[in-house]
């Protein structure tokens, strides 16, 4: 049956197999410039198996799960009256499917470093300071049409102990569950004209400049707010031949 404008059949989400990935477009599972890449590898040879029940169904969200400021990274971890220290941006785009068409009632969670390329973990080892109104998570849902927006700081770019002196180049974290659970992927944004980004083993891993230019969101100049915030436009795709990268490990083996 054809699809209709919102990528479902008759009304419905999509449940049928998804498609595969295309493994000359993603990086290899075994990546030795970026270390830790090594260990989780597979060691023996990948089994094509068909999608269960479990894998082609998955959560439904509702706006009700969202607090107030879920989308606002300024704010949602600020004191009263104050707000997160650095560069304010709105990220923003489209959630995909492999057909690409939209994909609504998405889960989109995002996660960063400050702007001074420090995360609020208990681990974190970097010398950089806490910002004490930054917390570096949030998460919305998309709409209708597979929209998805949110407020936030340009995070800064950290070293990191992979090699003698390895820095990551600012970006953000995503977290997407789509319709099915084999849709649940996790990828990094990047920002357009960061000459850190081509440094970056782990970008290096990827085989295909065009995927790498996938991760790199655009600044958006139209949707600007004069005197507050640059934008970014950031599309995501979620399966398919040109799905955006999730995380050096090709999803749904």
């Amino acid at each position: 049956m054809p699809d209709n404008q919102n990528g479902r059949r008759n009304g419905k989400p999509e449940t049928g197999a998804f498609f595969a990935r295309d493994r000359a477009w993603h990086p290899p599972a075994f990546a030795p410039g970026y270390k830790t890449s090594v260990l989780r590898s597979p060691q023996k040879a990948l089994l094509s198996l068909d999608g269960t029940i479990s894998e082609i169904t998955g959560p439904v969200f509702g706006h009700s799960m969202l607090g107030e400021l879920d989308n606002d990274l300024i704010h949602n971890f600020a004191s009263p009256g104050e707000s997160a220290i650095g560069e304010r941006i709105i990220v923003h785009g489209r959630v995909l499917d492999e057909r690409g068409h939209p994909v609504h009632g998405v889960l989109v969670e995002f996660w960063q470093a400050n702007a001074g390329g420090r995360y609020r973990h208990k681990k974190e080892s970097y010398l950089a300071p806490l910002d004490p109104n930054f917390g570096g998570c949030g998460r919305t849902i998309t709409d209708e049409e597979g929209r998805y927006w949110f407020r936030t700081v340009r995070p800064g770019a950290y070293p990191w102990p992979n090699g003698v002196n390895d820095w990551r180049p600012a970006h953000i974290h995503f977290s997407v569950f789509g319709h099915g659970f084999a849709q649940r992927l996790i990828t990094q944004m990047y920002f357009e004209g960061d000459p850190m980004i081509w440094k970056c083993p782990i970008v290096g891993t990827v085989p295909d400049r065009r995927a790498i230019e996938q991760l790199i969101a655009a600044l958006d100049w139209g949707n600007t707010v004069p005197m507050d915030a640059r934008a970014y436009r950031f599309d995501i795709v979620l399966r398919g031949r040109r799905s955006t990268f999730f995380e050096n490990r090709p999803e749904g083996n």
